[in-house]
């Protein structure tokens, strides 16, 4: 397991977050959807019970700009101040966005 802190938004129960798309944990998701999730601080420190999640990398397009939406909703001007410098260094188009929807507590 690698512990990585993503921002990420909640809409009906499932959760969204976008990551590099040549991430590890992007990299590891192509491999299977198993996943497990903490709340945790900005350094990734855990504060909360780890849960067992399924997490899939999403294709289709208007997902993915429901996902953007949700996410630009939650962080307003700090997601867009993201979105326009990964524009400007060609980051943007090479994002993965992962959908999380959370099973039961981890043991």
């Amino acid at each position: 397991m690698v512990a990585t802190p993503v921002w990420f938004a909640e809409d009906e129960e499932v959760y969204y977050l976008f990551s590099a798309g040549d991430a590890g944990k992007v990299k590891r998701l192509r491999l299977g959807d198993s996943a497990q999730v903490a709340p945790c601080d900005v350094r990734g420190v855990v504060s909360g019970d780890w849960l067992r999640a399924k997490a899939t990398l999403l294709a289709d397009g208007a997902e993915i700009q429901h996902a953007h939406r949700v996410l630009r909703r939650k962080y307003g001007w700090l997601m867009r101040m993201t979105d326009f410098f990964s524009q400007l260094s060609g980051r943007f188009e090479k994002r993965a966005y992962i959908r999380v929807e959370i099973h039961e507590p981890s043991e």
